[in-house]
């Protein structure tokens, strides 16, 4: 599991809870002059995750201003990039004659070393937020200035595949160890500079690595959303990203796996949790089959017994199994 710090108000005496994210909210960004309407008794909750030198905190927290002062940058300025993916609720950001304002999967970035204004609306709020140290992103820094406080999607390209990242990351922690904390951190930051170099059109000043590691990931989350079509060949998934099928296996050879056993693998991955559903008990193994890409029948159950060992009759609960019991 990776390392893991938790926050719970609700651990708290009801006076000392506000003071208590207040002092959470200076440790996780920057420090803050916090305000709010529910400060008597306010509800939050967050989890701070280690990623190396990066950390993301997922956190539900009430109605806040978060208020970034010149007085408070000159007493201490950590040289952070933040972004916040907001999950619900909403927000607004000002930087003076700046303002902006985002919704649920818009991607908020911020600057640990520009004054500030940012509020969110009545009720609570869900978001991921995203710290990294300026001097790992591989972009000038006038460069990034230009899009601070700029309105992002995390609905569409680079910008869902970031939230797909940190959702899934924040969702379950536990298949990692401490150490796989550094090299996710390594992609983190690898997504957040083609995300921002995206949003300033600024891709050519991207290091070739950082370029390489981000096609690859839009390539894999591309294989995911489309497991159960049967035509996903590596032509087709070299055409869509608009590269040779030869620079496709050859990101791929980074991997230490082939773009078709990739496929081959997520795919019985997939079938194999059908397969053992409850809720899929009546479904037959050939329909399981050919939702995760398998057409013919006697290539799934060929394919599933040289992976796993047995065939996909096995993986079934046994009430379904031929010759069960009624």
């Amino acid at each position: 599991m990776l390392a893991e710090t938790v926050f719970r108000s609700e651990d708290l005496a009801v006076e000392d809870r506000f003071d208590a994210w207040r002092e959470c909210m200076n440790r996780t960004h920057a420090p803050m002059r916090l305000e709010s309407e529910c400060a008597a008794d306010f509800k939050a909750h967050q989890r701070l995750i280690g990623l190396g030198a990066v950390s993301i905190w997922p956190a539900t927290f009430e109605q806040l201003v978060f208020l970034r002062t010149p007085k408070l940058i000159r007493q201490s300025d950590p040289e952070v990039y933040h972004l916040s993916l907001l999950l619900s609720g909403e927000a607004g950001v000002s930087w003076g004659r700046e303002e902006n304002s985002y919704g649920a999967f818009d991607i908020h970035t911020n600057d640990s070393s520009r004054p500030y204004e940012i509020w969110t609306g009545h009720g609570s709020i869900s978001s991921v937020g995203v710290e990294i140290p300026k001097v790992l992103l591989p972009l000038p820094q006038h460069r990034l200035d230009k899009v601070i406080g700029r309105h992002i999607t995390g609905r569409e390209g680079v910008g869902a595949l970031l939230a797909q990242f940190l959702t899934q990351l924040a969702a379950d922690t536990v298949p990692y160890a401490p150490s796989d904390g550094p090299r996710l951190g390594a992609v983190l930051v690898d997504l957040v500079a083609a995300l921002l170099a995206n949003a300033l059109d600024a891709e050519a000043a991207l290091t070739p690595e950082t370029r390489t590691r981000a096609l690859t990931l839009r390539v894999k989350s591309f294989i995911r959303q489309n497991l159960h079509d049967p035509e996903l060949t590596p032509r087709h998934i070299a055409a869509v990203h608009h590269i040779s099928r030869s620079y496709l296996h050859r990101l791929f050879q980074a991997e230490a796996e082939t773009v078709a056993s990739y496929i081959r693998r997520l795919r019985l991955e997939g079938a194999r949790r059908d397969l053992a559903d409850p809720a899929l008990l009546e479904t037959p193994i050939h329909l399981i089959a050919a939702r995760w890409g398998f057409p013919r029948a006697a290539d799934f159950s060929r394919a599933y017994r040289a992976v796993h060992g047995a065939a996909p009759t096995d993986h079934r609960p046994r009430s379904v199994r031929p010759g069960a019991g009624s």
